[in-house]
């Protein structure tokens, strides 16, 4: 347990570092894009390739850590975070907007790595603290939500050209990761789990339970997805200035993970479908609060409540995840459902840009609303389903 407890803690400092990163990734590729676009519907696709990047990669990584391990493994998808790093200044520095979209692209390879961390920690804890260690993880990405968005502040400007900066400092937070996971301790698979290949991928996705866990992870994080990215060009347009914009993304990812220090002991309690419902609801309220205005509280509230939904529905999914696969089935069962999530992430990001620019931040919202009602619906109906499943007493 106490080696569980010190991995744990590591991962999650990792995950700090991998979301510093991100959150000023959200901050600023969509204005980098804007700056740069020759058409500025195409001013999401910087963050569009950044996600299509890991939804290329989120397979071969998690194949390439089950016959390498979770430590080499991990440690090889940082290298790809400082080659996208520098791609994407010397973009900047070109004010080339298809450069910046391939610098992104390879980021997105470093990023769908990180999101293994989880994994990484759910796959070494026990049964009863399978869910704790994946919320603790995950909590690390609440130290990114206060670093990347500040951290930019500082670097946009930071070089003469805007932005270069804001690109290159990201080096320094993956450079921290790097020695940080020198010093995990998890097994290397065994050989009886690298030889056998378990059953059929189409078998294990035909459970419900699968298809419910892949089905929250994904539409979950796509919805969020779309109103955080087009949430910034939207306050833009609005008149608010970029640190107003920065603040709410900034509170928006503190949303995202702070509640991560209760959500596996919520899991242990209440259940996981409870947790997920309550998650696609606050969706659902976050949805209401952006129609009902457009200043800085309506942005602020909406992104916050959107931020918390979003834990709820990606912490238990993974969690029931974790229920449908034996470990020989874990890369693939694993890497299938990240992929869902990347492939609806890139559609997200890419349509939101066009949808904010042309039909403005109401139409995005309502796009939203029948997908998470879609989840809503989808967890009542197992929630329904498994008591009834259930031998009376």
């Amino acid at each position: 347990m106490n080696s569980t407890k010190r991995n744990v803690g590591l991962l999650a400092a990792c995950q700090a570092m991998l979301f510093t990163n991100n959150a000023t990734l959200i901050a600023i590729n969509g204005l980098a894009g804007l700056a740069l676009a020759p058409n500025k519907g195409l001013a999401t696709l910087p963050v569009t390739c950044w996600i299509l990047g890991g939804a290329l990669a989120t397979m071969p990584a998690s194949l390439h850590m089950k016959r390498v391990g979770r430590k080499r493994g991990l440690t090889s998808g940082i290298f790809w975070g400082f080659a996208g790093s520098l791609i994407c200044a010397a973009a900047m520095w070109q004010q080339s907007f298809w450069l910046l979209c391939l610098g992104t692209m390879v980021w997105g390879v470093y990023n769908a790595y990180g999101q293994y961390y989880r994994f990484a920690a759910a796959d070494a804890a026990s049964g009863d603290f399978k869910a704790t260690a994946i919320s603790l993880v995950l909590a690390g990405g609440l130290v990114g939500g206060i670093l990347g968005p500040s951290t930019s502040r500082f670097t946009v400007d930071l070089l003469a050209t805007k932005f270069m900066g804001a690109y290159l400092a990201l080096i320094g937070f993956a450079l921290v990761a790097v020695v940080l996971l020198r010093f995990i301790d998890i097994p290397n698979p065994t050989a009886a789990e690298q030889a056998k290949p378990g059953r059929p991928l189409a078998e294990i996705a035909a459970q419900p339970r699968f298809i419910l866990a892949v089905l929250s992870g994904a539409l979950g994080y796509g919805v969020m997805n779309f109103l955080m990215t087009s949430t910034p060009i939207a306050m833009g347009v609005c008149g608010h200035p970029y640190s107003d914009a920065a603040f709410v993304i900034s509170s928006h990812v503190v949303a995202m993970f702070a509640p991560s220090f209760v959500t596996g002991t919520l899991i242990k309690r209440f259940g996981v479908l409870t947790v997920m419902l309550i998650g696609a609801l606050l969706n659902l309220a976050s949805i209401s609060i952006a129609l009902s205005g457009i200043s800085v509280p309506h942005f602020w509230a909406s992104l916050v409540t959107l931020g918390i939904g979003w834990n709820f529905l990606y912490i238990g999914g993974t969690t029931l995840l974790t229920e449908t696969y034996r470990p020989e089935e874990r890369a693939k069962a694993q890497g299938t459902n990240d992929q869902a999530i990347f492939i609806m992430m890139a559609i997200s990001s890419f349509t939101s840009g066009m949808t904010v620019t042309t039909a403005g931040w109401e139409r995005v919202n309502l796009f939203a609303l029948p997908l998470v009602a879609l989840v809503a619906v989808a967890i009542g109906w197992y929630a329904l389903r498994r008591r009834s499943e259930k031998p009376a007493a």
